[in-house]
């Protein structure tokens, strides 16, 4: 039975489906007692996705009812997991008293938990931002616009921007990577998205635009957006106000840790697209994972919230000389002076400060996390003192904004036991002296048995009864027992409150005074707790944005002082960066495969600039052709980001976007095959890419056969070259394209060496200047264990290639320069020319078995009208 009310069912299930048809697309937790039960689809739903056990009690509507269900006290470790999941969780809680209550206990939602607006530390991964993303469509003068807006709940931070073209939105959603979506339920590019969980569809009128800039302009209590600079952004303001409604009703509170929305520019930064994120592994690896990645190598930060920005900055290198040149002087002054060794321990006492903020502005931080905040306001003047003589202007900018609060730290260590207890309704949250009333409560509530025993003592003393006890149950409460035998001597002020078969229990008002104190003095304590608790939230908000500017300013002091210990460690050194011509790198390395390798690596150099700006690489198989391309555009990243980079020196210019066409890859359900995502790619490339833009491709036409490939590889080398006039590194098999290099003014050959030894190949990963005379592929193929036999006939087969094409195949020992041919033939000539190599192979053997044809001819005996139709047939061959 589906989700759906009925006349016939029973009250509470009634009530349970009012519930339930306000949120028809979510899990369902609906509080009963001790555990929260879900119903029907949601129990079937839960019970596959969280492995628990599908039950059926009781009836309504005249059906059995489906039930899972899950302990309460439990219920944040399987809420995580769904959310992880993908899931959406709505939580309905008991809000009337079972007592009172005529009828099903009355419920409501208390809190929706969705993958993008948790905030909760047991929902979230500590080192991986966890955005909601919204995005608007418009159609602008025929083009697709798309307004993105996006926001990290547990930090507050607020975008948006705007963007033209599908492309750039699969960049885009790679770049930020977002755990949920919200679109319109007629968002035109829905396969884009390439999600099957995260994404909730909202009717229209959420993304209307009038609306949503009345939502931003009350958030922020502004006239307008003027100041914020996104007035322009219609579409960009649609998404935010959905985005910020949506919020708003999931946290059932309002928002006062977002303060402020920030518009991102696209020129500001470096572009990278979705093939490049992945061809680089920035920070997730070509299989998915994480390891052998640039952030595995780089981050080394001491907070979480560091680790977090670092991947921020790898993610967006920017353009902006100034700011790079700000963070590599601070990297430097660190570096210099060792300071970053001292700043690690006060960084790391600093935790996770930013998204303890977020929990205080919305009122879900636990005592331990007012606890890690107090660690680290107690950690801010140890960092203070450390940057007091920073000459470098960025180091005192943000000493500047870390700004210590003693009142805050002080009123916090006295407020707080020294072991916090996880949740508040446990209470013990308070130190002994924070309250005096508090303590009265705690006292009457944990010293009633010593209370008691004093009592009895000093009544047994002042009555002389010896038989006289002081106790307790549940029932009747507190009193005081006598002996039938000894009854008659009570004294006057006893009051009889029960009779026994051999003794009577008296009341004084002196212990009914105790009872009344005692009795309530645990739900009074909690009670006081609980508000002591938001007196201590409330004086926490007041302070909040300056307690958030010092722990944005702590993420990016975190940063720096990762790339100070990074530079040491790993070798790295200050790149000069410049408006200027060129890239020019010596003795630049990868940083992943350096680190994960047990030889040495093998160090090359690259000179680009506008005279030499396209690189033709070849050379064998697994000779470091991608590595080589790879590490010029991790180095060029990384440089981009103000930290330092694996090179002995780099002077590099500002580039607009990066770009890589490397691998082979397909897209099954995108319907294209592999060679149609090298095409997609390729096209990106030279649609896009500017004369500042750094431009990697590997391997271009290798997916369709010789001719065509050679031919789009040949053209778009060519095109690169004389139209885009970019930084390129073009590596290739295709030989014959190394000719290019003797046409194009601004064009070189490059290669990675390699030799035989005893019938093995021996890789040098060394850079050379010129082509490389072969690729080594049978070598390579018998490394990779191809059999024996399998090697032994392409060996033959290749001489027998030689002999029909009458050309040498060039052996491992013969170093002939491409360039080096002898004297064009005709057909070159006529076309002006090298014809491709490759090419070459499949027309002279062509030509040599014409040339047997016409040889054989006997003209002597062939009529005119034979004479005439072998001379078509031949004009046809040809």
């Amino acid at each position: 039975m589906s989700n759906t009310p009925a006349d016939n069912h029973t009250p509470m299930m009634r009530q349970y489906f009012g519930l339930k048809s306000q949120h028809p697309n979510q899990l369902l937790f609906y509080r009963m007692g001790d555990f929260y039960e879900l119903f029907y689809d949601d129990a079937k739903r839960a019970a596959q996705l969280l492995d628990i056990t599908l039950t059926a009690r009781g009836h309504s509507g005249g059906m059995p009812i489906p039930m899972a269900g899950i302990p309460f006290h439990a219920a944040e470790n399987y809420i995580a997991r769904l959310v992880r999941m993908g899931e959406s969780v709505v939580i309905a809680e008991q809000t009337g008293d079972p007592a009172t209550s005529k009828g099903p206990v009355e419920r409501q939602i208390a809190r929706i938990v969705t993958p993008g607006t948790i905030s909760d530390e047991a929902f979230l991964e500590e080192k991986r931002e966890n955005l909601l993303l919204s995005l608007a469509h418009q159609s602008r003068k025929g083009l697709d616009v798309f307004g993105f807006s996006y926001l990290d709940m547990a930090s507050g931070r607020f975008c948006l921007f705007e963007i033209d073209g599908h492309e750039a939105l699969s960049s885009e959603l790679q770049r930020l990577s977002p755990r949920e979506i919200l679109i319109s339920e007629d968002f035109p590019a829905r396969s884009t998205l390439k999600l099957e969980k995260g994404i909730c569809e909202l009717g229209p009128w959420h993304f209307d635009y009038d609306s949503s800039y009345r939502q931003l302009i009350q958030q922020f209590n502004t006239k307008d957006l003027s100041g914020f600079g996104c007035e322009a952004l219609t579409a960009a303001i649609a998404s935010a106000g959905a985005l910020l409604q949506y919020a708003k009703d999931t946290q059932r509170s309002a928002l006062p840790h977002i303060q402020a929305i920030t518009v991102e520019h696209r020129n500001d930064s470096v572009l990278i697209d979705g093939a490049t994120r992945r061809n680089l592994e920035i920070d997730i690896n070509l299989t998915g994972g994480t390891t052998n990645t640039l952030v595995e190598v780089l981050d080394q930060c001491a907070s979480p919230m560091g680790s977090r920005l670092l991947k921020r900055w790898l993610h967006t290198p920017v353009r902006d000389l100034n700011e790079i040149q700000a963070r590599q002087q601070a990297v430097t002054e660190l570096q210099q002076v060792q300071a970053y060794e001292p700043l690690r321990n006060p960084l790391k006492k600093v935790g996770d400060l930013e998204r303890i903020l977020s929990r205080v502005a919305l009122r879900s931080a636990r005592p331990r996390d007012l606890q890690r905040l107090r660690f680290a306001l107690e950690a801010v003047p140890e960092i203070n003192a450390l940057l007091a003589k920073a000459k470098e202007e960025r180091l005192s900018n943000l000493n500047q904004r870390i700004v210590a609060q003693p009142d805050i730290t002080d009123t916090l260590t006295k407020a707080l036991v020294e072991n916090p207890p996880s949740v508040v309704r446990d209470g013990g949250i308070f130190a002994k002296g924070y309250d005096e009333a508090l303590d009265e409560l705690l006292a009457l509530s944990t010293n009633a048995t010593d209370f008691l025993a004093e009592m009895e003592r000093s009544e047994k003393a002042r009555t002389g009864i010896s038989s006289l006890k002081v106790g307790f149950n549940r029932v009747h409460g507190y009193y005081i027992e006598i002996s039938r035998l000894h009854s008659d001597q009570a004294p006057v002020e006893y009051i009889r409150r029960q009779t026994l078969k051999n003794a009577e229990r008296f009341i004084t008002p002196e212990l009914k005074a105790f009872e009344d104190k005692a009795l309530s003095a645990k739900s009074k304590s909690l009670a006081r707790e609980k508000e002591l608790y938001e007196s201590l939230l409330d004086q926490l908000n007041q302070v909040l944005s300056e307690l958030q500017t010092t722990s944005q300013a702590l993420a990016q002091l975190d940063v720096l002082h990762n790339f100070a210990e990074r530079a040491a460690a790993l070798n790295l050194n200050c790149p000069k960066l410049h408006h200027g011509d060129g890239i020019q790198i010596i003795g630049g390395r990868h940083p992943v495969v350096e680190s994960v390798i047990s030889e040495p690596f093998v160090p090359n150099d690259l000179d680009l600039n506008s005279k030499r700006s396209l690189l033709m690489i070849t050379g064998p198989n697994m000779g470091g052709k991608s590595t080589y391309m790879r590490q010029i555009a991790l180095i060029t990243l990384l440089a981009h980001t103000g930290c330092f980079v694996p090179a002995q020196s780099a002077s590099i210019s500002v580039v607009d976007r990066i770009f890589t066409r490397m691998g082979s890859s397909d897209d099954l359900a995108g319907g294209r095959s592999t060679f149609m995502v090298e095409m997609t790619e390729t096209a990106n490339i030279l649609n896009n890419a500017s004369q500042n833009s750094l431009v990697l491709m590997d391997e271009v036409g290798r997916g369709t056969s010789t001719f065509d490939g050679l031919s789009l590889a040949w053209a778009a080398v060519d095109y690169l070259a004389k139209e885009l006039k970019c930084y390129v590194l073009f590596a290739t098999h295709y030989f014959e394209l190394t000719t290019l290099a003797d046409q194009l003014e601004n064009a070189a050959n490059v290669h990675l060496t390699a030799t035989e030894y005893e019938d093995e190949i021996v890789f040098l990963h060394k850079v050379h200047e010129g082509p490389a005379s072969q690729s080594y592929g049978l070598q390579v193929a018998q490394l990779a264990g191809v059999p024996r036999e399998v090697i032994g006939h392409a060996k033959h087969k290749l001489k027998e290639l030689e002999v029909i094409t009458g050309i040498e195949i060039k052996s491992p020992h013969t170093h002939t320069d491409v360039k080096s041919k002898t004297k064009k033939s005709s057909v070159e000539e006529k076309l002006g020319v090298y014809p491709p190599q490759q090419a070459d192979l499949f027309l002279q053997a062509e030509q040599n078995a014409l040339k047997h044809e016409i040889e054989a001819l006997d003209l002597d005996n062939m009529t005119p009208l034979e004479a005439m139709n072998m001379l078509y047939k031949l004009k046809s061959q040809l």
